[in-house]
Order: structure tokens, then C-alpha cells, then sequence
């Protein structure tokens, strides 16, 4: 059966917005009281999926929420300077003018998403599920799943995190991942997505 909708996860994914991520971090750890990334560690790091994150920099599950909140805020804060990565506008419109439609299931916030994408872009975006908690992706899917009504197999879910392709795996749908984002290429691979994906053009000629 052919790929009738495809959920995209943002940061990382769609939008290219790591850098900014790790400019902010430390001073998020200095305020919520958990140990700030150390330059030599970074590379590490990204090889985790996000408990190994959590139980290395000692971050309490309680105050993900609080965290997560502050995020975003930040982020709106910043948002002039982050961007979609090159190619995703064109991917986008590949996929609606292909027949198939996009979600975003993203811990962002759906503001912050769409003034990053923009209006021309947000608007190529079917269903939006934001807000997600780090581990509540499977919630969402399913929400998308529901508001669809789509078949689990004509659905592929696409992100950048070991987290997206687990929540992908309980949900029941197909899910790539993308090696330009906030996790190493090899993590990704070892924690087996249908398809890895070192470039974004790579996306419309497997999905379409």
C-alpha cells in the first residue's frame, strides 16, 4: 500500500535548530539544577537515546515538564534564528502536490513551529500534534492516527531520535530517520528504523 500521510517530528528533523539547542543548554542546566554538556561529551551524547541523556546529566523526570516549558519559551525567544534546513519547503510541497498529506508530532509548540516554517510552509501541514512530553510521542501518533482514520500501513513516521523510532514501534507504523539532526548516524541505524536518510531529497523518492 502506498504512503498515504507522513509524521514528521521538527527539531532536527525539519528544522535546524541543534545548534541553537546546545547554545542554550547549560544555561537551562544551571537553572533547573542538572549537569551541564561538557564540549568532549557532545559527541557522546548523541549516541544515547533520551533516558541514557536524563541518567547521565542527572535531569529528575519531575522536572521534565518545567524544563520542556522553559524550552520553548526560549526558543520563541530566539526564533529568528533558526530555520528549516534546506530542501524542506520543497519536500513539503513534493509530498501535498504527491498526494500525500503531513503531520508534525513535535514536543515544540505549534507557534513556534509554524513562524520556523512560515506561513507558505505551515500551511502544507495537515495536522499538527505539539506539545508532546520527551516520552509522549505514541500519544500523538495515535491522535493523528485517529483524525485521519488512515490504515496503520499507508503511515510512515520520520525523526531524528532513538525516542521517535520506539514511539513509532508501539504505535505499529513504518518510520525512517534522518542523520542530520540532534542524533548520531550509527545510534540511529543500531536502533533499526525501516530507512536512514543522509539527505532530505532522499524523502519525496522513498516516499512517493
Amino acid at each position: 500500500m502506498p504512503y498515504r500521510l507522513v509524521i514528521f517530528d521538527f527539531d532536527g528533523t525539519l528544522a535546524d535548530s541543534f545548534p541553537w539547542f546546545i547554545g542554550v543548554l547549560n544555561g537551562v542546566a544551571e537553572r533547573y539544577g542538572f549537569h551541564p554538556v561538557q564540549p568532549d561529551e557532545l559527541e557522546l551524547l548523541r549516541g544515547y537515546d533520551a533516558r541514557r541523556i536524563m541518567r547521565h546529566l542527572r535531569v529528575p523526570g519531575w522536572k521534565l515538564p518545567f524544563i520542556a516549558n522553559h524550552m520553548r519559551r526560549l526558543m520563541a525567544r530566539d526564533i529568528g534564528g533558526i530555520a528549516p534546513f534546506d530542501g524542506v519547503p520543497d519536500l513539503l510541497r513534493a509530498l501535498k502536490d504527491g498526494g500525500v498529506a503531513v503531520a508534525i508530532v513535535s514536543s515544540n509548540s505549534v507557534d513556534n513551529i509554524r513562524r520556523i516554517l512560515g506561513p507558505e510552509n505551515a500551511a502544507l501541514v495537515a495536522h499538527y500534534a505539539c506539545g508532546a512530553s520527551v516520552f509522549g510521542k505514541p500519544a500523538k501518533f495515535r491522535k493523528v492516527l485517529k483524525a485521519t482514520g488512515l490504515a496503520m500501513d499507508s503511515v510512515f513516521a520520520i525523526g531524528d531520535e532513538l525516542r521517535d523510532i520506539e514511539a513509532a514501534r508501539r504505535v505499529g507504523i513504518a518510520c525512517g530517520a534522518v542523520t542530520w539532526g540532534y542524533t548520531r548516524a550509527d545510534a540511529l541505524a543500531a536502533g533499526g528504523p525501516d530507512r536512514l536518510f543522509h539527505r532530505v531529497d532522499e524523502i519525496a523518492a522513498a516516499i512517493l
